[in-house]
């Protein structure tokens, strides 16, 4: 059974309720056979990553950049994981109280380098996520659990 791993940074209620629907979407009743992990991202192994089959992450924008967790759970896995996961798809959401231009340009620039594949398009969310941020969010994780069973 394939396996999805979410690695999350959920400090706040706005990134929790982004996580929720992505976790929703991922483990909806309608796609079966998939085995969906969920792991913050300070507790995220190698182990985890070379397990998996697909990814995705989550993280506020902090400061301009991805949370420390997610900048350390990548400082952790990238090098051991580099040659094994190259070509497995990912996803990923991040929030932010004004701008997330750095931490998407941070998360694009180290998943590049690892070689995973998008195959949906990010959630980006400043302020208090809405309902269609939300129903996103669902689709996002959906997507990306979806992808791993077609």
């Amino acid at each position: 059974m394939p396996t999805l791993l979410i690695v999350h940074h959920t400090p706040s209620p706005n990134v929790q309720a982004m996580f929720e629907a992505v976790v929703a979407g991922a483990t909806t009743d309608e796609l079966e056979g998939v085995s969906v992990v969920r792991k913050p991202a300070l507790a995220a192994t190698v182990p985890d990553v070379l397990a998996a089959d697909g990814f995705l992450l989550g993280t506020p924008a902090n400061l301009g950049y991805m949370s420390g967790a997610l900048k350390h759970f990548f400082d952790t896995v990238y090098y051991p994981c580099l040659d094994a996961t190259r070509g497995r798809p990912f996803g990923y959401y991040v929030h932010g109280g004004s701008d997330v231009a750095g931490t998407v340009r941070g998360i694009e620039a180290i998943t590049t380098g690892l070689g995973w594949q998008q195959v949906a398009a990010a959630v980006t969310v400043t302020g208090e996520p809405g309902k269609g941020d939300l129903e996103a969010c669902w689709e996002l994780g959906a997507t990306v659990a979806a992808h791993l069973v077609s």
